[in-house]
């Protein structure tokens, strides 16, 4: 894979995965094969609603362990001594005014992997996370988005 296609992430981001795919191998695998061992001690497989459901809890999860391995592989930790101070990067949280609806909003630009839209997690592949890539406070930017052109005005910058 060449450098272009690998997708950005902070420390924090690669910490929580590689947290999860080690609960997920070390404690989840555990407990589905002990879900699954006492469906099958209750003898007919072909009616044993308990097993099926472990089963399919068990396909759920390991289908995870592969897609976080599969992200895991593709990454790229952002190197954070190239950061020019006082501009926006991944990692960093930006609070902006919002001209149309006149509110503050605060988002935190992220790799694409940790985006959380719901929880102003923006990735900076995004229209606003590109937007807002090394602006700096007092910026304004117009954004094209699904929803029609936005207008921000950067208010704060912090890590």
């Amino acid at each position: 894979m060449s450098e272009s296609e690998k997708k950005l992430i902070s420390a924090e981001g690669l910490q929580k995965l590689e947290d999860e795919l080690n609960d997920l191998k070390v404690n989840r695998r555990s407990e589905i094969a002990q879900k699954i061992k006492e469906a099958r001690e209750q003898g007919d497989l072909s009616e044993n609603a308990e097993y099926d459901a472990a089963k399919d809890e068990q396909r759920d999860i390991e289908a995870r362990i592969e897609e976080i391995e599969a992200i895991l592989k593709n990454v790229e930790v952002i190197d954070e001594s190239n950061i020019k101070e006082g501009h926006i990067h991944l990692g960093s949280i930006v609070k902006v005014h919002d001209k149309e609806f006149d509110e503050d909003i605060t988002f935190k630009i992220v790799g694409s992997t940790e985006a959380d839209s719901l929880n102003n997690l923006i990735s900076n592949e995004s229209p606003i996370g590109r937007a807002l890539m090394n602006k700096k406070v007092g910026s304004k930017v117009k954004v094209e988005t699904p929803a029609g052109v936005m207008e921000y005005k950067i208010l704060e910058i912090s890590r």
